[in-house]
């Protein structure tokens, strides 16, 4: 979940509670039981009170040390590696507030503050991996549920925008993005088309995509790389494991997935098979046992075995 970045940024102080997204207020029993633990509430946000700025270098940088120290440890090095960080957008989505004088200030604070996390995690040699799941959950969200499609778009296309500009000092080769519908296990019945946002998306200073292929709400969705090709120099990373279910998915399901969009993209785009998303991100939530998380990472591997024999 993004709120570790309240740990780093400061100027945060308590918590608020804000609505659910629409496709659960539909569904309000479900909601209740489900999204509401003895460990987290997702509908408690931390208040921004003060203007932000980011403070937690120190512990940034360990967690890169960390994960570079397990890697050497394991015998490999940073080339190819990834280290995920919260988009601009995804701060502000998750966070309430009550300093700033309309929400574009609020979210271009928050990415020029974002800055440096981006800038530590590529001066180590790691890849970033922005986590972006608002660019398009945002359709499903409270405040754009009972909006047009354009100001959803309007929305995207603003966040992408306070995105490149945390991104000024990275080079685009050593960025990829990951976005979702957001990874929980609900209705989504409210989700917006693949197709309406991927050219917004695509104006990313990025060169890999990790989106989600295995949901049955978007399974039919790879046609959209065919109607919007994917930039040139980019590395597609379909989401081809499902994290919301402990149903295993089959290996051939799994090559399946990735050969329809493999056919979507007409082989000129690098894929990379991978989960939808995290397995586990909400603390509280673990919605799949980590013993077969682990089982349905091994059909992962087996399911790009079987794809890359076919498409050879």
């Amino acid at each position: 979940m993004t709120w570790y970045v309240a740990d780093r940024l400061s100027g945060i102080d308590g918590k608020r509670e804000t609505e659910l997204w629409a496709d659960l207020q539909e569904f309000p029993s479900y909601a209740e039981e489900t999204f509401k633990t003895d460990v987290i509430d997702l509908s408690m946000h931390p208040v921004v009170t003060e203007a932000v700025e980011y403070t937690g270098r120190e512990e940034a940088e360990a967690e890169i040390d960390e994960f570079t120290d397990a890697l050497a440890a394991a015998g490999r090095d940073v080339d190819g590696a990834f280290m995920t960080a919260a988009s601009p957008s995804v701060v502000t989505a998750t966070h309430v507030d009550d300093h700033y004088d309309g929400y574009d200030e609020f979210l271009f604070a928050v990415a020029e503050a974002m800055k440096t996390e981006y800038e530590l995690v590529a001066d180590a040699g790691l890849t970033l991996q922005i986590d972006a799941p608002e660019l398009l959950t945002v359709g499903h969200t409270a405040a754009y549920a009972d909006e047009p499609l354009a100001a959803a778009k309007d929305a995207t296309r603003l966040h992408v925008q306070a995105l490149n500009e945390a991104l000024a000092n990275v080079p685009a080769e050593q960025v990829r993005l990951h976005t979702c519908w957001g990874s929980y296990e609900g209705p989504h019945h409210l989700d917006t088309d693949l197709a309406e946002m991927l050219p917004l998306i695509y104006e990313a200073d990025i060169t890999g995509l990790s989106v989600e292929q295995a949901n049955p709400r978007h399974q039919h969705e790879y046609r959209a790389f065919a109607e919007h090709p994917v930039p040139d120099g980019w590395t597609l990373i379909p989401g081809v494991v499902d994290v919301k279910t402990n149903i295993i998915d089959h290996p051939e399901t799994i090559a399946d997935r990735l050969e329809r969009v493999a056919d979507a993209v007409d082989g000129g785009t690098p894929l990379v098979a991978a989960p939808d998303c995290g397995f586990g991100t909400q603390a509280g939530l673990g919605m799949v046992d980590p013993e077969i998380a682990w089982a349905k990472l091994e059909a992962l591997v087996e399911g790009a075995e079987i794809a890359s024999e076919r498409l050879a």
